[in-house]
């Protein structure tokens, strides 16, 4: 496929005579960096290059995001600059600002009278791995964080504040890879770029038709006469340079973050485009339609590369993470992991209800939410459900009061009886990666909060009253705050409605212990 580098296992011969500058930094004496590097147009890997089993994309680093720019006088040098010397550069660059950070926190000690310096540069060195091992294994999924048992209880004036308003009801949002800034979309077509402290606000401006076909946008098809500006979903590459949007066009629209531009537009979907995911630390990205496919683009290349197909209705809602996998929920009833590389795909069935959303937790285990209220912990090894909270969203009021709030109660979510209802529907689950917090939305006037665990399952947390179909939700990495995309209708349709409600972007700072 596009964009992969494939790895040599033997040694490499390198051409040229021509070293590069020396680095008078203590890394110089540490073996893996003491080969002399060549410039060079052919890639060429030596074994002892290569510390770790995993590729770097699996692994969790992301080592392309910590770039930055060199002196006027490297510029000649970073133009015959390899990948392979390119990734060594940004490796010292990493671990020297990591142990800057170190080196910082002794000086505090010391100040506050602490004796527990170190007096050897290995020492600091061990404690930099530790923390670059810990990291690894959170982002990779294979250790999770503990966060949920450290979020304080809300108080009556900790609740969800409207950051930026719509006009109509938002569809969709998603963060930045920095948690900075954020994007929303609504589905009277508008895309705001907004900062996520102070919440200044900047409209993406939507090109003319005439601009569009040169973009590579087709004829619209059917009674359409022009483009639909509905916008039904959001996703931003890590590196934050690209937003894709998708909609009831039945196109996946390209745009630059740094100009707020339209860039480019992919046709081939042939309903529209309801959900996308990029694929992380590169510029992969998958788009989900109602005409029951999944397609795979390079953003970078601006290139179209395979459609996997699987589902037998519309495919709703899609995630990504760093493995060429993909997780995808369906009207008909099923969940699928499709294994890209392999061509290959797990097929978990949903017995009773059709489900509407779905977040990987890690590469093992995941969570979907349905539209009877239910929600479920699946794991890779089972095709069933683990867990299962049933009528997590139960109505707790009479519906003309949608807004009433429940007196701190925190219900187990296994009411008896049937509460499935247009206003109970789980329309959005979202998780903090690699860690046991989870929430949920519906319209029934509240946001829940999760505990998730692979051996007690899924325990309710708190509750957060907020009005409003809850379209959209995401955490921020840190798990610091929680952002939730709020509308008076349903992201998909308009078979209910809350009056009542504020069209907008809701946010909620979470208290740590």
């Amino acid at each position: 496929m596009k964009g992969r580098i494939p790895k040599k296992n033997g040694g490499s011969v390198v051409k040229g005579n021509k070293k590069r500058g020396t680095n008078k930094s203590s890394i110089e004496h540490d073996p893996f960096f003491g080969s002399d590097s060549k410039k060079r147009r052919k890639l060429g890997y030596k074994d002892e290059d290569i510390d770790s089993g995993e590729s770097e994309e699996e692994n969790g680093l992301d080592l392309s995001a910590l770039e930055n720019g060199d002196e006027e006088e490297d510029k000649e040098e970073l133009l015959d600059e390899t990948a392979g010397e390119k990734r060594q550069r940004v490796a010292k660059t990493y671990l020297e600002k990591l142990r800057a950070i170190t080196r910082k926190q002794e000086e505090e000690e010391d100040e506050e009278g602490d004796d527990r310096g170190y007096e050897r540069e290995g020492e600091r060195d061990s404690l930099v791995a530790q923390k670059l091992l810990k990291q690894q294994l959170e982002e990779s999924g294979r250790l999770r964080r503990t966060i949920a048992s450290r979020i304080q209880k809300p108080e009556d004036v900790d609740r969800f504040e409207i950051l930026v308003k719509h006009r109509q009801s938002v569809t969709a949002i998603c963060l930045s890879d920095d948690d900075s800034r954020g994007f929303s979309a609504s589905k009277d077509g508008t895309i705001l770029h907004w900062d996520v402290e102070s919440g200044k606000r900047e409209k993406y401006q939507w090109p003319t038709d005439e601009l569009l076909k040169t973009h590579g946008a087709k004829n619209p098809e059917g009674r359409a006469t022009k483009h639909s500006r509905n916008v039904l979903t959001l996703a931003v590459s890590t590196d934050g340079r690209y937003l894709a949007s998708g909609g009831l066009d039945r196109h996946v629209h390209l745009w630059d973050t740094r100009t707020r531009e339209h860039i480019q537009a992919f046709p081939g979907h042939r309903g529209p485009v309801s959900c996308l995911s990029f694929r992380q630390g590169t510029s992969e990205l998958f788009s989900g339609s109602f005409d029951r496919s999944i397609k795979i683009w390079n953003v970078e290349d601006r290139a179209y590369i395979n459609t996997l197909f699987g589902h037998q209705s519309e495919v709703l809602m899609i995630d990504c993470l760093r493995k060429e996998r993909v997780l995808a929920v369906g009207r008909d009833r099923t969940m699928q992991l499709f294994k890209v590389p392999e061509e290959s795909r797990l097929i978990f069935r949903s017995s009773t209800s059709s489900l509407e959303c779905c977040r990987f937790i890690d590469n093992d285990e995941f969570l979907s939410g349905s539209d009877d209220g239910n929600i479920e912990l699946w794991g890779i090894q089972k095709k069933k459900p683990m867990y299962i909270v049933k009528n997590a969203h139960a109505l707790l009021a009479d519906l003309k009061n949608p807004d009433q709030e429940d007196n701190g109660r925190i219900l187990n979510g296994h009411l008896g009886g049937n509460y499935s209802s247009v206003y109970s529907w789980v329309s959005s689950v979202t998780v903090c990666r690699g860690s046991d917090l989870a929430a949920s939305g519906a319209g029934n006037g509240f946001v829940r909060l999760w505990t998730v665990e692979s051996a007690k399952g899924i325990q309710p947390l708190y509750d957060l009253p907020l009005a409003g179909f809850v379209n959209s939700l995401e955490f921020s990495k840190s798990g610091n705050f929680l952002v939730a995309g709020v509308g008076q209708e349903p992201r998909l349709g308009r078979w209910g409605r809350i009056s009542s409600a504020q069209n907008g972007v809701a946010l909620l700072r979470l208290k740590h212990q």
